[in-house]
C-alpha cells in the first residue's frame, strides 16, 4: 500500500515538474520581452545579457508609442478585429443553425465541402481573391478584412457551433413553434442564449486572430494611416532597426496586453466551449 502511494506521489511529481518546465519554456520569450523593454539600449546588446535590467527604462513606453503613431494603428486594428469577430459569431452561428435543425437536398454533400474548405490553404485562393477585390475597388480598404467575417463565418467555427447545437434537444425548437416563433426568433431567442460557451470561445479566437494578423493587412493595405499593429511594428522594426530594441519591445508587450487579458477572463468559458462541442458528433 505504501509502495503504491509513494508511486503515485512520484507520478504526480514528474507529471508536474514537466508541465512547469514546459510553462516555462513557453513564457520565457514573453518575460525576456518584458525584460528588454525595460532596458537601454547598450544594455539590451550587452553581452552576457542579463534578464533583469540593471536600470530600469520606462520611457521606452511612451517613446515607443509616439515614434510610430500605434495610436492609430491600434484604432485601426480594434475597428478591424472587433467588427470581424461580430459578423464571424453572427453568420458561423447562423449558418451553424441551418445544417443542424433543417434537412435539405444535398444538405450532407454541402456539408462535407464546407469541412473540406478547412484543408484548403489561404495561399491557394490568394490571387483569386485579390483579383475579386481589385475588380471591386476594395484595395486599401478595411473591406477585404471584415466583409469575409460576414459571409460563412469559417468552416471550422461553424463546425464548433454544429457540434454544441446538436447536444440541444429539438423539443426547444417545437415549444418555441409551438408558441408562434419563426425559425429566425427560435434562433436568437433561444439557441443563441444556450451556446454562450461557444460563442466566447469563437469570438475570443476570431479576436485574437484578427489582432495579431499580418499577412491579410499586409496584401491589402497600402496607406501607412491604415496599417495595423502587426504592419505598424513590422514598420517600426524596418525604420528604426536595432536601433530602438527598447521602444520596439515596449510598444510589443503594450499591444500583447490587451490580448493576454481578453484570454485570461474568458478562458473558463473558452475551455468549456471547446470541450462541450465535441460531446455529440
Amino acid at each position: 500500500m505504501k509502495s503504491y502511494r509513494l508511486s503515485r506521489l512520484v507520478n504526480r511529481f514528474l507529471i508536474y515538474l514537466i508541465l512547469i518546465m514546459a510553462a516555462v519554456f513557453c513564457i520565457f520569450p514573453f518575460l525576456w520581452m518584458v525584460s528588454t523593454s525595460l532596458k537601454s539600449m547598450s544594455e539590451a546588446f550587452k553581452l552576457p545579457p542579463s534578464f533583469i535590467p540593471e536600470k530600469f527604462v520606462f520611457k521606452n513606453y511612451p517613446d515607443g508609442w509616439a515614434y510610430a503613431d500605434f495610436t492609430r494603428y491600434t484604432i485601426n486594428t480594434v475597428i478591424i478585429a472587433v467588427s470581424s469577430t461580430i459578423g464571424v459569431i453572427i453568420t458561423s452561428s447562423l449558418v451553424a443553425y441551418g445544417f443542424s435543425r433543417f434537412k435539405a437536398r444535398f444538405s450532407g454533400l454541402l456539408f462535407t465541402i464546407l469541412l473540406g474548405t478547412i484543408m484548403l490553404p489561404s495561399q491557394v485562393t490568394l490571387i483569386p481573391q485579390y483579383l475579386l477585390y481589385n475588380r471591386l475597388g476594395w484595395i486599401d480598404t478595411y473591406f477585404p478584412l471584415i466583409v469575409p467575417a460576414w459571409v460563412g463565418g469559417g468552416a471550422f467555427n461553424i463546425f464548433l457551433f454544429i457540434q454544441f447545437f446538436k447536444t440541444l434537444p429539438k423539443e426547444l425548437d417545437e415549444a418555441a413553434i409551438v408558441d408562434g416563433a419563426s425559425s429566425f426568433q427560435t434562433y436568437f431567442y433561444i439557441m443563441l442564449p444556450s451556446v454562450k460557451p461557444v460563442i466566447l470561445a469563437v469570438g475570443v479566437m476570431s479576436l485574437v486572430y484578427n489582432w495579431n494578423d499580418f499577412f491579410t493587412p499586409l496584401i491589402y493595405l497600402n496607406s501607412m494611416q491604415k496599417y495595423t499593429i502587426a504592419i505598424g511594428l513590422q514598420f517600426f522594426q524596418s525604420v528604426y532597426g536595432t536601433m530602438r530594441v527598447g521602444m520596439m519591445m515596449a510598444v510589443a508587450t503594450i499591444t500583447l496586453i490587451p490580448v493576454l487579458l481578453i484570454f485570461f477572463l474568458c478562458q473558463k468559458y473558452f475551455v468549456e466551449g471547446i470541450k462541450m462541442s465535441g460531446i455529440k458528433a
